[in-house]
């Protein structure tokens, strides 16, 4: 399951908002990550996010795999998008 979002914080994907969305992304025992151009980062991982360096108003996409991916998707894409 995917999902295409726009980054809508100005300040882009800066720490705070990437402690938020590390935070949410654990509670689910999913795979879930975030596809930047050609990068792929877990969205598990508080160092990965922070070195995609994301600009407001960027399209990415996360992608997830589990039993509750759809719902990880939603939470996740509520924070950042």
């Amino acid at each position: 399951m995917e999902k295409e979002i726009m980054i809508k914080s100005t300040t882009g994907l800066h720490a705070s908002l990437a402690a938020k969305v590390v935070h949410t992304a654990s509670k689910y025992a999913v795979d879930i990550e975030l596809h930047y151009g050609d990068k792929v980062v877990d969205l598990k991982s508080i160092l990965g996010l922070m070195s995609l360096a994301i600009p407001y108003g960027t399209n990415v996409r996360i992608v997830a795999k589990g039993n509750r991916a759809e719902e990880a998707i939603k939470d996740v894409a509520s924070i950042l998008g």
